[in-house]
């Protein structure tokens, strides 16, 4: 298999041929280790929170996925007019909820007063975003929703682009 990584504009890119499952397992490991690393990063920066080692910190970041995954949805439907009448400021809450409801199931991860929850949502989001920012997946076009090169003829082009040029007054 051919594979390649560039480093262009501030974030690595891979290039390569495989099959699409192999595409979302790599993505899907590549998730849950910066959410790994995000657990690992609040744990140092925050005192209440504590993780007894890398593996406690993997199956928290498992945990929170899953969560996020089935009630966080639920969560927010239910919550959407306090949501609202808060400018979306109670989404920290729900994030701290899903991080204290992981420290109840995980051994070895433990989060220890409201406030420290709080702090430890924010910081794992601005991680886990900033990490996520910095490792992009470009081994498809189009999965992130971020634009391909800046000028017209940059990128690859599929089927369902339509190229405009403008001749004379008018586009065709």
């Amino acid at each position: 298999m051919n594979h390649k990584f560039r480093f262009i504009k501030g974030r690595f890119h891979f290039h390569g041929n495989q099959s699409p499952q192999v595409n979302f397992l790599g993505l899907l490991a590549a998730k849950w280790l910066i959410l790994t690393v995000a657990v690992l990063a609040a744990a140092y920066l925050i005192d209440n929170i504590h993780v007894s080692g890398f593996f406690a910190a993997l199956f928290a970041a498992a945990a929170i996925s899953f969560l996020n995954m089935f009630f966080r949805p639920i969560l927010l439907v239910l919550t959407l007019p306090i949501n609202i009448m808060s400018l979306g400021l109670f989404t920290f809450v729900i994030n701290a909820l899903m991080l204290k409801m992981a420290s109840a199931i995980i051994p070895g991860f433990d989060v220890v007063g409201f406030w420290s929850t709080i702090f430890g949502a924010i910081t794992i989001s601005i991680v886990n975003w900033f990490l996520t920012m910095v490792v992009a997946d470009t081994a498809s076009p189009g999965r992130t929703g971020r634009p391909r090169g800046g000028r017209p003829g940059a990128g690859p082009k599929s089927d369902d682009t339509i190229d405009l040029n403008k001749k004379g007054g008018r586009w065709e």
